[in-house]
């Protein structure tokens, strides 16, 4: 039964994610992209604000309001998602040193400043494929960004294209509050590129 039901897990996986997937480019965009951005970085930082998570009020102050680079169309690019036919478990060391379990879901391949990049798509164990957590490091990470690492959530369209925006990569959670347990980039999602795209290192 075990193995059954592992079996639909991966067949359901893989007719949602084959319907998303395309080499083709990415969906054209409507309206001001720097005015939608700006938008939804205004929505995403209230919640920091106002609720007492995941900044403690000792700490707003310090760290908001949060710090972003300028919005920069060239880190939106089109990606296609090569799906992986084996799925086994990954374990992932988190902040607090304990380990999170997820599995590969595929590999996003894209160009970004002429260079031919790839990152992987995970979903945590157990979890319906919703989103695609894809963490990554870059040459920037330590120093004009957080050192652990940022976050991508990649959603597919209505068209079915994919498209990774790095203007919209956030900090873990832990960059503000060490009571999260946060997972690490794994080896595979080290990008040998800067990044000058998305959330800054918290602070002044």
């Amino acid at each position: 039964m075990v193995v059954t039901s592992l079996r639909s897990w991966y067949i359901a996986a893989y007719l949602l994610l084959a319907i998303a997937c395309t080499s083709g480019p990415g969906a054209p965009e409507t309206g001001d992209y720097t005015a939608d951005l700006t938008s939804f970085r205004n929505s995403k930082d209230q919640p920091f604000r106002t609720e007492k998570d995941p900044v403690p009020q000792s700490r707003k102050a310090t760290l908001l309001p949060l710090r972003y680079f300028p919005p920069d169309e060239r880190y939106k690019v089109p990606a296609q998602l090569r799906l992986t036919d084996d799925r086994p478990v990954v374990t992932m060391p988190t902040s607090t040193g304990t380990l999170r379990r997820y599995r590969p879901v595929g590999v996003l391949e894209f160009t970004l400043q002429n260079q031919s990049l790839s990152l992987g798509a995970f979903v945590e164990d157990g979890q319906p494929i919703v989103d695609l957590f894809v963490p990554f490091v870059d040459t920037t990470s330590g120093e004009e960004t957080y050192p652990a690492g940022r976050y991508l959530d990649v959603h597919p369209t209505a068209t079915g294209f994919y498209a990774i925006d790095f203007n919209k990569a956030y900090n873990p959670y832990c960059a503000y509050n060490e009571t999260y347990e946060c997972p690490y980039p794994p080896p595979s999602n080290r990008l040998k590129v800067a990044i000058r795209a998305g959330e800054k290192k918290p602070g002044a």
